[in-house]
């Protein structure tokens, strides 16, 4: 038969570094008291590990008049605590060692001054070091304080209760009840029974129980004891006994604090009701089905914003200016100088002048602001609400703290979304500027004809001077029967015309594909900045909560 090996859980240690990672996760997210309450318990936890292990601290706690300073007196084997009508009796925190050696340290981080020897027999005992605290329901508030501090502290909690006080609604609200996860180090005893008659302890003891399981402590074990008579007081010895000798109470107590400190940063992280971990994180692990749409409606706002149409078209038209200007007839071209260059109205592309770039990056350096028109109130209020959008839609499903949180990163660098895109528009409309090369040699062939037709205007002003000094006529070439120089008046300004025309038309398809290809240079550029500035932001909130559920998951693990 093949023996199937439990799983074991993670370690303390882990649990408690998951712990202290949830909390710094929630750090400015969640409320400051369960944040600190996570890193006091993981101080106190790291603090207990370093004292002594061999020891295990158990407390009696209880209200006035519930009898655990005389069950003290039975169980260390003398009167060390002194038993009164007066109350309250018990002031300060006192202790029974049992071997107590090596104690000492444990004891002062319990600030307990107090310190005996036990003198009843016990062997099984070894190792215990038994409070006995001031009265949870004291009048006064230090006694109140005490307790509080040191039910934080202990190893094992033993509760001494009374017939008559049992059900106290103080008891049972103020400690039971929020230590409900420290069953297992926690006891319950009825004090006192030989006041009652045997019917009627076990059902106080049935009806302890069922008040106890009310409190989320079944389980939890309840003993009837008398200090008077020494009723099961050797009952209440053997299971301290047994706690002792186990040598886990200290672990134990420390992974209840930790359960309890994760359980309560869950809940301080969930939204009506819903647990940390649970499906409602599901947008962290899944970005791409909330970005895909937000993105697009954000880069869509941010380029009408940016006026891209505007610049496109502006790529368009300058691409043809300056082709005009670089391949047109020479004898015209330079009426083109007198007319603004649409991009550089828009001051783009003037930190460098394109001739004078570097291959491929012509009209890069681009200094200062862009002087496209600033958006609108309209066009501004669009930006607004599709940022907003990203954070509803990362947000969706999250608990309410993570949701605003979400929310609050689309916003944080809003302010910066006009510049870093005005910085993109810039960038990348200047490409616009760049000379194809096929100008270059189209200008050189305007110029070989604009000096065909020079040469043809200059050799029929000879021959025009010629025959006005009535000089003789030298042989005349022709073509056909018209003469060069007319070949090269006419034919070099329809040539230059004509390239003129050819060079305008391709300037005009040219400057459509730069325009598509700028709008969608464009287009990315600016959905980059709204990934950098707006996305990136959510989905870093996004990942901080898939962590902070990860951490609280393996901090509630059981050991």
């Amino acid at each position: 038969m093949k023996l199937l090996r439990r799983k074991e859980g993670p370690s303390l240690d882990t649990r408690l570094a998951a712990l202290l990672e949830a909390a710094a996760l929630g750090e400015g997210r969640l409320p400051e008291q369960d944040v600190s309450g996570a890193r006091a318990v993981a101080e106190r936890a790291g603090a207990r590990r370093e004292l002594s292990l061999d020891h295990t601290v158990a407390a009696l706690a209880g209200a006035t008049g519930s009898g655990k300073s005389s069950l003290y007196n039975v169980l260390a084997g003398e009167e060390l605590a002194d038993v009164g009508v007066t109350r309250p009796t018990t002031s300060t925190a006192q202790a029974a060692l049992w071997d107590g050696d090596g104690a000492g340290p444990l004891l002062d981080w319990l600030e307990v001054p107090h310190r005996h020897a036990a003198t009843a027999d016990g062997p099984e005992l070894s190792g215990l070091v038994l409070l006995d605290l001031p009265d949870h329901d004291s009048i006064r508030l230090s006694h109140r304080l005490e307790v509080d501090r040191l039910v934080e502290q202990v190893d094992l909690l033993v509760w001494v209760v009374d017939p008559q006080k049992y059900a106290d609604a103080a008891l049972h609200e103020r400690y039971l009840r929020p230590l409900a996860g420290h069953r297992d180090v926690m006891v319950v005893v009825l004090n006192q029974v030989d006041r009652l008659p045997a019917p009627a302890v076990e059902r106080c003891l049935d009806d302890l129980r069922r008040l106890l399981d009310g409190d989320g402590l079944t389980g939890i074990p309840a003993l009837a004891v008398s200090a008077r008579t020494g009723q099961g007081v050797a009952e209440l010895r053997a299971l301290l006994g047994e706690r002792v000798s186990e040598r886990r109470s200290w672990s134990a107590r420390l992974a209840a604090d930790i359960t309890t400190a994760a359980g309560r940063l869950a809940t301080a992280g969930t939204d009506a009701g819903t647990p940390a971990g649970t499906d409602a994180g599901a947008p962290a692990g899944g970005a791409g089905k909330w970005a895909a749409g937000a993105e697009r409606a954000l880069t869509g706002a941010l380029c009408t914003a940016a006026g891209v149409p505007l610049v496109v078209e502006a790529v368009a038209k300058g691409h043809r200016h300056r082709a005009i200007a670089a391949t047109g007839w020479p004898v015209t071209r330079w009426v083109r100088r007198f007319r603004p260059d649409p991009l550089r109205r828009l001051r783009i592309g003037i930190g460098q002048r394109p001739e004078t770039a570097p291959a491929g990056q012509e009209g890069r350096e681009v200094v200062g602001r862009t002087s496209v028109p600033a958006a609108s109130a309209v066009q501004r209020a669009q930006v607004e609400t599709a940022v907003r959008d990203v954070g509803e839609a990362a947000s969706a499903g999250l608990p309410g703290p993570w949701a605003a949180a979400a929310r609050q990163a689309a916003r944080s660098r809003a302010g910066e979304l006009a510049d870093a895109v005005d910085r993109a528009v810039a960038t990348n409309s200047a490409v616009g500027t760049r000379r194809p090369r096929w100008w270059r040699a189209v200008n050189a062939v305007q110029w070989l004809v604009f000096a065909a037709l020079l040469a043809g205007v200059a050799w029929l002003g000879v021959l025009f001077a010629m025959d006005y000094l009535r000089l003789p006529q030298p042989p005349l070439p022709t073509v056909g029967v018209v003469p060069w120089p007319t070949v090269l008046l006419v034919g070099g300004a329809l040539a230059g015309v004509l390239i003129a025309a050819l060079s305008r038309l391709a300037a005009w398809a040219g400057g459509r594909r730069r325009a598509r290809r700028t709008a969608k240079a464009l287009r990315s550029a600016i959905g980059q900045v709204g990934r950098e500035l707006v996305l990136e932001p959510v989905q870093a909130e996004l990942d901080t909560y898939a962590r902070f559920t990860e951490a609280l998951d393996l901090a509630r693990a059981r050991t």
